[in-house]
């Protein structure tokens, strides 16, 4: 996020409240229908991840992870991290070292976020990578994931 962003800006993606507690109870289940569970540190850092404002570096999520202030530890964060992305909850953007709750409701999709140079934040669409994805696989490369990161600013910060 740049220094020059000085305006003001609309309501942010993060959520709260019954849309928070609505969000936290499709991932439970998506858990047991996976046969995976959502521990209390994954939930916390999932939680953490819906309510924010704009991405977040590991290390924000270690020092709000505690009620009373309290930070993690390091390690209880990563791997709810890693639990998080392997299960489609949660995306890295790499640009930033920093991390968003995936706002797709599939379970496996490419990603592409458009991230604002100037206000930070980074709005999730999905991409149709097909004819990209159909010639890797004729070439015989297996892809795990695709992830696309396009930098600008957003509409509010053109202004």
């Amino acid at each position: 996020m740049s220094e020059a962003c000085s305006h003001e800006h609309g309501a942010r993606p993060g959520i709260h409240g019954a849309q928070l507690a609505a969000a936290l109870g499709a991932a439970e289940a998506r858990c047991a229908a996976a046969q995976e569970r959502l521990t209390p540190p994954r939930r916390r850092v999932l939680e953490l991840l819906l309510g924010a404002e704009a991405p977040l570096k590991a290390y924000d999520l270690i020092a709000a992870y505690g009620d009373a202030g309290e930070p993690a530890k390091p390690p209880t964060v990563y791997r709810a991290l890693d639990f998080l992305e392997r299960l489609g909850f949660a995306h890295r953007i790499e640009s930033l070292n920093a991390y968003v709750p995936c706002r797709i409701e599939t379970e496996r999709h490419s990603a592409a976020f458009l991230i604002c140079d100037c206000c930070g934040a980074a709005a999730e669409f999905e991409p149709d990578f097909t004819p990209q994805l159909a010639a890797a696989e004729r070439a015989g490369y297996s892809i795990r994931t695709v992830t696309l990161e396009a930098r600008g600013l957003c509409t509010e910060c053109q202004g």
